[in-house]
């Protein structure tokens, strides 16, 4: 039986209204009084998101930065570069997913006026599906397991969607979070649309035509490795596949987090988690902390990412908590858990390939930011509950030469 999240205090529910706009904020110049002149010395050369007005915020979403993990780069001597998805107006790589989704289905005549789309998922999918549906003129309804950080459901309700908190329950099950939703999306006739993120191809689609087109502009060609985690597959597919037909001997690899099958589909060809024999599961889909990746199933969008994936790497909760709060002391970079999944696989990855000090370059995926996992995975005492040590060592350990 899932342990229930701990309740938001109201300091971190005070620092989840802020959010991605807070870090957009923190680096707009102060405005100066009538009496500050300034002088060129006062001058700081700040990199706009675009220096035009765009029409809406459905403008914001995509063309995201790289940005150099520092302290991590520069103790292994390579160019770790992240792909900062939170700085979405959404707050996560998802919002480019439901941008995708719902404009394909406009084009096809699935979402008309007076549509309402429907939605199964563990958080992230939910908010940028509200947002965006909104922001079109459509309503929501999203179907959550009831165990996913309450900052993501509440959200979900400030961008006016529904939301249906489920217990969490395998995908056989006709309750379970996305069967739910499909079910929903029926029940309510032919202006119901279910987004299913994990089958629908527009995922892959977004990725393969908007992060990865970018992510190839940004180094101008010159990368050595892509690592991404998984939650419906699209990134992983859509990033990788772009960059082994440009560039063959790109590696691919895939960052899988504890309770996942998908690491041992990758290196063994058999989907299967060892966690799944020992009876001690917190949770009915994947046995972690870590929300948003992590998967029991083959998708379609998994399988069109499996052809061009590489190698894996298992990473334990303990391991992300401790890379979370490492960048955070060293670079500034309040990131959620799969982003520090997927910064625990970079540094695998440098160590196994002994590429250290060769200055190659790595980009992943900076899924979203911590501020919506104050609650668990942000929370020390939650962690404590479940017997997930804080042990900043762990880094170390894969940083020491």
């Amino acid at each position: 039986m899932a342990l229930s999240a701990t309740p938001l205090t109201p300091t971190h529910a005070a620092l989840l209204v802020f959010s991605t706009l807070a870090i957009i904020a923190l680096v707009r110049p102060t405005r100066r009084s009538p009496k500050d002149t300034g002088t060129s010395d006062d001058t700081i050369a700040l990199s706009a998101h675009s220096s035009d007005v765009v029409p809406g915020v459905l403008a914001l979403i995509g063309n995201t930065p790289l940005v150099r993990v520092n302290s991590l780069s520069d103790a292994l001597g390579v160019e770790i570069l992240g792909k900062a998805e939170f700085l979405n107006p959404g707050g996560s790589v998802k919002d480019r997913v439901a941008l995708q989704i719902i404009t394909e289905a406009e084009r096809r005549g699935e979402i008309r006026p007076g549509s309402r789309v429907f939605e199964g998922t563990s958080g992230s999918t939910g908010i940028s599906i509200a947002m965006v549906a909104k922001a079109k003129g459509y309503d929501a309804t999203i179907v959550m397991p009831d165990d996913t950080a309450v900052e993501k459901m509440r959200s979900v309700e400030a961008f006016g969607a529904t939301v249906e908190r489920v217990r969490p329950a395998s995908i056989v099950d006709r309750r379970q979070y996305v069967n739910r939703a499909k079910h929903l999306a029926r029940e309510y006739g032919p202006l119901g649309y279910f987004a299913d993120q994990f089958e629908n191809h527009a995922n892959f689609h977004a990725h393969i035509t908007g992060t990865a087109p970018e992510i190839w502009k940004q180094t101008k060609g010159e990368i050595d490795a892509f690592i991404s985690g998984a939650g419906t597959g699209g990134t992983i597919a859509g990033v990788g596949r772009y960059l082994k037909d440009r560039l063959p001997d790109v590696r691919v690899v895939l960052a899988d987090c504890q309770g996942s099958g998908l690491y041992n589909k990758v290196k063994h060809g058999v989907m299967y988690s060892d966690r799944e024999s020992e009876g001690t599961r917190r949770r009915h889909q994947v046995d972690t902390v870590v929300e948003g990746i992590g998967l029991n199933r083959l998708t379609a969008n998994v399988e069109l990412g499996l052809p061009a994936i590489d190698d894996a790497f298992r990473v334990s909760d303990a391991e992300a908590v401790a890379m979370a709060r490492h960048v955070a002391s060293h670079d500034g970079l309040l990131l959620g858990s799969s982003s520090a999944v997927n910064l625990v696989a970079c540094c695998k990855l440098v160590n196994k390939t002994q590429w250290r000090g060769t200055k190659r370059t790595i980009v992943t995926i900076l899924c979203d930011s911590g501020s919506r996992h104050f609650s668990k995975f942000w929370n020390d005492d939650y962690l404590q509950k479940i017997d997930i040590p804080v042990n900043s060592g762990l880094v170390e350990s894969l940083l020491r030469p």
